[in-house]
């Protein structure tokens, strides 16, 4: 019964954030008045709206009385905190907290999260979606040879990697949505070719952090039985855990270590500029960016940052890389501490000396207010005259790391 409540509030609790595209009328304060109880941040009008507003409170009230900590019990889907003390022997962990090299502002968990969910779906946004389904490639990723250095870009920050005779997924999401319930933050249509079937046996894989869009609950059962080891930072192993995963498949791990998956083959687990959380409690495990190092290659992959010094201290540590893959879509100004732009991410390219750049965080869901192919058009601007080649492949498409010539298209052109 407890598992049927927190299904239908968090299902009506959507349902009636997207009200607004079927009739509802939304008015916002006028600029420089204050939000509070005589100036709410929206209003609603019309038939639609009153049942809009009715229905928030309700499942607000649903949610309010099942409260955080029941609704992690009961959908698993959330994941769990840790409750390992241990963790909290890290340098990073102050306050309660896993913290960045620079400091943020905090950001809201539990019914905090919730408000600022509402805030965001009101918000306008430019062309959030594309028009039409996007292009993509099925590659049969089992019957790639395993003695290719390759990336397969999986849309927005999920990518199947070939390197050192291994194979290695990170932050895969196969759901077609990155949220606690189906239906929220939807893919694009044509984004999701791949299903567990298509996999091979993967032998590592490496999550960044526990938002939705890089820890998926379905995709990581379904791996369970095909992958031999899950790298992450330190307090996400509760979340594995949780799902079922046996420890010695988890490997929990501080920024600035590293450790060997292959004779040959070398994962560094680096720092970011970002924060955690799915729901409950923030910042309670440590999100990472990898650089995988074998002799003939190096590559890096930030997962979501903002731009900071950690660019200048990995560049310090790492003199050059193959390929890169940066956080550079679903930017907006009240995220610039954790979200880098375009320019941005090529600022960091150039300052990894990277010889290869692949601009991610982009091309699957929508998480911000700006146009979904607005980061390709800026990355593509943003890198031209500089020392790297900027790579845009389909999803699904390989990128053969040992072929400079390898050329892409501006596939998301005339999608509006």
């Amino acid at each position: 019964m407890q598992r049927q409540l927190a299904l239908l509030s968090t299902q009506l609790l959507w349902r009636n954030l997207n009200l607004n595209r079927t009739g509802a009328t939304i008015i916002r304060s006028p600029r420089g008045q204050g939000v509070g109880k005589n100036h709410p941040p929206w209003r609603c009008r019309g038939s639609n709206g009153e049942k809009m507003k009715r229905m928030l409170v309700l499942s607000l009230a649903l949610v309010c009385a099942l409260g955080v900590s029941a609704c992690a019990t009961i959908y698993p889907a959330l994941g769990q905190l840790h409750e390992n003390e241990a963790l909290q022997a890290s340098p990073h962990y102050r306050d309660g907290a896993f913290q960045n090299e620079i400091a943020s502002p905090p950001r809201p968990g539990g019914f905090g999260f919730i408000l600022a969910l509402i805030r965001g779906r009101f918000e306008p946004r430019d062309r959030p979606s594309p028009s039409a389904p996007l292009p993509s490639i099925k590659t049969n990723l089992a019957a790639l040879p395993l003695e290719q250095d390759i990336v397969v870009w999986l849309g927005h920050s999920s990518y199947f990697v070939q390197v050192g005779g291994k194979r290695l997924l990170i932050d895969p999401v196969f759901s077609n949505y990155a949220a606690p319930v189906p239906g929220m933050v939807r893919a694009f249509d044509g984004t999701s070719p791949y299903t567990m079937d298509d996999l091979p046996q993967i032998d590592v894989v490496l999550i960044t952090h526990d938002h939705y869009d890089h820890l998926d609950y379905a995709t990581m059962k379904g791996l369970e039985s095909k992958t031999r080891l899950v790298i992450a930072g330190l307090g996400n192993g509760a979340h594995l855990r949780h799902w079922g995963y046996a420890e010695a498949k988890i490997r929990e791990m501080n920024w600035h270590s590293s450790v060997d998956i292959a004779p040959g083959l070398r994962v560094h687990v680096l720092p970011a500029q970002h924060y955690s959380g799915r729901f409950m409690k923030r910042n309670q495990s440590l999100w990472a960016s990898y650089a995988l190092e074998t002799p003939q290659r190096r590559l890096y992959f930030s997962g979501d940052t903002g731009f900071g010094p950690h660019f200048a201290d990995i560049a310090k540590r790492f003199p050059a890389f193959d390929f890169v893959a940066l956080d550079a879509g679903q930017y907006n100004e009240r995220w610039a501490d954790i979200h880098m732009t375009p320019e941005e991410a090529a600022r960091a390219a150039e300052m990894l000396n990277t010889r290869t750049l692949l601009s991610g965080h982009a091309g699957r869901f929508s998480l911000a207010r700006h146009a979904w192919d607005e980061p390709f058009e800026r990355a593509v601007a943003a890198s031209e005259g500089k020392r790297y080649r900027l790579l845009t492949p389909r999803i699904g498409e390989p990128v053969r790391l040992d072929d400079p010539q390898q050329s892409f298209t501006h596939w998301w052109k005339g999608i509006m």
